[in-house]
């Protein structure tokens, strides 16, 4: 019950609707996110680390920076629950000018940004 009651919890926040968001499109840098949601290292950092303790998400060290991704083999609580999670996100405005920006930014992203 502890489990479930985290996992909800982790969803309490926009920042972290907004960057579940932002990683259902795949794996992204610490960097990315910091750039898109226009926020400091600092704050990007301490709600990823929420996530990944509430079993949202993977994170992998490269180089100085971190990549995280949805955790995909976390249960079916967490299989089923996405789904819906990304239709309502669908419907609000700051998820769809997120994706907009995300698919700016990785457009104009020059290789070496996260070296």
């Amino acid at each position: 019950m502890k489990t479930i009651a985290q996992l909800f919890k982790a969803l309490s926040e926009e920042i972290r609707l907004r960057i579940l968001g932002l990683l259902s499109r795949g794996e992204l840098c610490v960097c990315d996110l910091m750039a898109v949601l226009d926020l400091p290292q600092s704050t990007i950092s301490r709600h990823l680390s929420y996530l990944a303790n509430a079993g949202w998400l993977i994170g992998q060290r490269r180089g100085v920076w971190m990549y995280y991704r949805i955790n995909e083999k976390n249960g079916d609580i967490y299989l089923a629950l996405m789904p819906i999670l990304l239709e309502y996100l669908a419907k609000c405005p700051a998820f769809l000018y997120d994706q907009q920006m995300l698919e700016t930014y990785l457009r104009n992203k020059k290789k070496s940004a996260c070296d």
